[in-house]
């Protein structure tokens, strides 16, 4: 993965110390319908920005009848044979991001009033558990908001602006988070050079009492010390 696909997205479940706030229902599991009230799918997972601390995507596995739909609506007259993408076998997951759905706690279900069937069928989809990065990001929501793209809806350009305010954010906390790095290494460095002078200067000290203790004693064996000339006494 290139550095700037570094994953930013997690799945709750691998995330031991996170968990759904008491306040919020755990929607895992529950069926997701589109506009028509048609089920395309259910909840299998959630997905946190870890950076932002919150749930950002639903994680869902699609009906069959969303496979075997296989709407292509990329495919024009002009390029029949030329696709943007294709969905591959074993690839029956999307994701939905959390402002695009509305939770129904008392039916248990998860429904968006602005995404259609057609729409999720021609999504472009991943395999379970998949590493997701910002280029599937913006092609989602590409997919997602294409109709309302069309129509002029103010409400897809929102969207963009915010993931794309999201993506300046982050990269400033990047920024930051690489200055404190290097402040903190200067520091490391800078506190290793002073250990190395103290280092030395306690080598020195012990060298200097080393050579105050000497005083006095390099010539202890001289015979002036051996009282050669202390003959006076041998006379008496």
């Amino acid at each position: 993965m290139k550095k700037e696909d570094k994953k930013h997205l997690y799945y709750l479940e691998e995330l031991s110390d996170y968990k759904v706030d008491s306040h919020y229902s755990d929607v895992s599991g529950w069926p997701v319908k589109d506009r028509e009230n048609r089920v395309i799918g259910k909840v299998s997972n959630l997905l946190v920005n870890k950076d932002v601390e919150k749930v950002v995507y639903l994680d869902v596995e699609v009906d069959d009848s969303i496979i075997e739909a296989n709407h292509d609506p990329y495919a024009t007259p002009a390029n029949a044979g030329l696709r943007e993408f294709v969905n591959k076998k074993g690839e029956n997951h999307i994701i939905i991001p959390i402002g695009m759905i509305t939770i129904d706690d008392k039916q248990k279900f998860v429904f968006s009033d602005s995404i259609g069937y057609q729409t999720f069928a021609g999504t472009k989809r991943m395999t379970p558990g998949a590493n997701i990065n910002r280029d599937y990001e913006m092609m989602v929501l590409n997919s997602y908001n294409r109709d309302r793209r069309k129509e002029g809806d103010a409400g897809y350009k929102n969207e963009i602006d915010d993931l794309e305010k999201n993506r300046e954010e982050l990269k400033a906390k990047r920024k930051n988070l690489e200055e404190e790095r290097e402040k903190l290494e200067a520091e490391r460095l800078a506190l290793k050079e002073e250990r190395k002078k103290l280092e030395a200067k306690r080598q020195r000290n012990i060298s200097d009492k080393n050579d105050i203790g000497n005083i006095g004693n390099e010539n202890k064996d001289s015979f002036y010390n051996r009282g050669e000339f202390d003959r006076f006494n041998d006379f008496d």
